[in-house]
């Protein structure tokens, strides 16, 4: 029944609120950690492109999360994204950015072993191959970045006047685009497991319309909306100034570069072009946009010679990404034990 469905569904809704918790200092925490834009223009501005991705160009990243695990009982997907959604919870507590990506593969693994699936590892290793492109890819072109700016502002007779009002527009335009990638790239790990059992029927506004999944996408984006507002001031804090002290442009740099390697990773129009024209294709994967800001900001930390970085926070920081996906896959099986002998309800097919 339809009901059974929206309750089930509410883990994904936490899952989504988390998300937003975690994820929304790396779209704008460097914009607010150098006080070039006001915490409560980021978030309105991160809302509205979040759901517009995620309903737009969410759906290439989710078959991937498909691939790896295919949750096939509705009590399986509330266990799954629950336990993505506690162990993000719990890292966003200690004020430690972390990767839903990695929560909810996680936990799908987490599921897999305890429903006897075979987790097939060519995802696998896939999707793990993307914790390390990710941040090296965002490093590098946030390191291409700084040189070709810093090249130009050595040459340009900018007035500072004019330069902090092309930054501050810069970062909006930046965060827009984060926002976008972020929606579209993660929506995945919030609603992917939901998406075979979602009850929605299409729905038709005349100017457009939204599918079912698209539906569902929408409603998991909102969640997400609804978590920037109320709880990410923690991680912002962290990002924006805890890693590595920075100056606006290096700010600007540091959101382009992330919200471009979250967009590579989700947009199946580019790939579809690149593998017309025989050329080489990054693959379609939910990638933590926690990784590519903090790979973009510790490249041109790098570049400068390393002094300015925070190697304490950014240890904290890299412990998590390893205790993430450990929690989440025990928190799981755990739990799903408990779900199907202690409340008889069905985890797996």
């Amino acid at each position: 029944m339809d009901y059974v469905f929206y309750l089930f569904l509410s883990s994904g809704l936490f899952l989504g609120w988390s998300l937003g918790a975690s994820d929304a200092s790396n779209i704008f925490g460097t914009a607010v950690g150098t006080k070039m834009i006001k915490f409560r223009t980021a978030a309105i501005i991160s809302s509205i492109f979040i759901i517009i991705g995620a309903v737009v160009a969410g759906s290439g990243a989710s078959e991937t999360l498909g691939e790896l695990g295919s949750v096939n009982a509705l009590a399986g997907a509330f266990m799954v994204a629950l336990a993505a959604a506690v162990t993000i919870y719990i890292m966003v507590d200690f004020s430690i950015p972390v990767s839903t990506s990695q929560a909810i593969v996680g936990a799908i693994i987490g599921w897999n072993l305890y429903s006897g699936k075979e987790t097939d590892f060519s995802v696998l290793s896939k999707i793990v191959s993307t914790w390390v492109i990710c941040p090296i890819l965002a490093g590098l072109i946030a390191v291409i970045v700084f040189l070709i700016v810093r090249t130009f502002l050595k040459k340009s007779k900018i007035h500072l006047i004019q330069l902090d009002f092309y930054t501050r527009i810069g970062l909006i335009l930046a965060g827009a685009f984060g926002a976008y990638a972020l929606g579209a790239n993660n929506i995945a790990n919030v609603m992917g497991v939901f998406a075979p059992s979602s009850p929605f029927a299409d729905v038709d506004f005349k100017l457009f319309s939204l599918n079912s999944v698209q539906v569902l996408f929408l409603i998991g984006a909102i969640a997400i909306s609804v978590g920037v507002f109320t709880y990410s001031h923690k991680v912002i804090h962290t990002i924006g100034k805890g890693i590595m002290s920075m100056s606006p442009i290096v700010a600007l740099i540091v959101v382009f570069s992330q919200a471009l390697v979250l967009f590579l990773f989700s947009s199946e129009g580019l790939r579809d072009f690149l593998l017309s024209h025989n050329l080489p294709a990054l693959p379609l994967v939910p990638v933590s946009s926690t990784q590519a800001v903090i790979g973009a900001i510790l490249g041109i930390g790098i570049l400068k010679g390393g002094k300015g970085i925070k190697w304490s926070i950014t240890g904290k920081i890299a412990l998590g990404w390893i205790l993430t996906p450990t929690l989440a896959t025990i928190l799981c099986f755990v739990s799903l034990f408990f779900l199907e002998n202690v409340f008889n309800l069905k985890v797996y097919s």
